[in-house]
């Protein structure tokens, strides 16, 4: 499947998708507010980042959470990366090894991935210390919209 990669695109974290689909989370208010001001932007995901939506909502909200949330990427809710270019998964497995001690995780990696292609790092995550600490292009930070610094 070949990929469109849109100028005014934002990197969506599943920490967003959480706070977005529980109103216990500590960041529902924050995401909600801050989707209401987004309408310009197209966010962005890859599949283990809806893989790992979909479980977490799942276990932690309920079964009505994850359809929702499905529902919604299927309505066009947010663009899908896919990688599928030769040398994506080496380059996740090589993040991964890179940022081991954070650890981070394949749906992270794909991320990091997905900035590199983008060509930004802005982001809506509730993860600040490891996207804090991962580099985009090895050496660009994050700029994360949903919790500033």
């Amino acid at each position: 499947m070949k990929n469109t990669l849109p100028h005014n695109s934002l990197i969506a974290d599943t920490g967003f998708w959480l706070a977005l689909g529980n109103y216990k989370d500590k960041y529902h208010h924050t995401a909600k507010q801050l989707l209401a001001k987004l309408d310009d932007f197209v966010f962005i995901v890859t599949w283990p980042i809806i893989v790992e939506t979909s479980h977490l909502l799942h276990s932690r909200v309920n079964f009505k959470a994850q359809q929702q949330f499905l529902k919604n990427i299927q309505a066009g809710g947010a663009e899908v990366f896919y990688l599928d270019k030769a040398g994506h998964l080496e380059e996740m497995i090589s993040l991964m090894q890179k940022y081991q001690n954070l650890p981070v995780d394949l749906a992270d990696a794909s991320l990091v991935i997905l900035a590199d292609e983008l060509g930004h790092g802005r982001i809506l995550s509730t993860d600040q210390r490891d996207f804090n600490a991962y580099r985009w292009k090895n050496h660009q930070p994050f700029e994360n919209l949903l919790l500033p610094n």
